[in-house]
């Protein structure tokens, strides 16, 4: 089993940074792909952002130039560093790690960006 544990939302103004980390822990032999994902309030969750682990990223045009996404190996950490955030950002974050064949998903961390 894997564990993700989730830190660094908040509440912050239009144009403001946040960074979101999210570490894995438990049975882990081999990370593939990494990522955060979002869902706003009556909406599907999408994908923020993803690294796989060679290094190689992919993010949504809504938030390219934005958002950049990086990963420790040696810690089992992704992280969501957040620039020129928008209310349109507002949303559940939630860490993806996939590990083998099995996808595991943390427990969301909330992001408000007010106007």
């Amino acid at each position: 089993q894997v564990q993700l544990v989730e830190s660094g939302g908040g509440l912050v103004q239009a144009g403001g940074s946040l960074r979101l980390s999210c570490a894995a822990s438990g049975s882990i032999f081999s990370i593939n792909a990494m990522g955060w994902y979002r869902q706003a309030p009556g909406k599907q969750r999408e994908l923020a952002a993803s690294i796989t682990s060679g290094g190689n990223t992919n993010y949504p045009d809504s938030v390219k130039g934005r958002f950049t996404i990086s990963r420790d190996n040696a810690k089992n950490t992704v992280y969501l560093q957040m620039n020129s955030l928008k209310p349109e950002d507002t949303a559940v974050y939630y860490c993806m790690v996939n590990v083998l064949a099995n996808v595991y998903w943390g427990q969301g961390t909330q992001v408000t960006v007010s106007s």
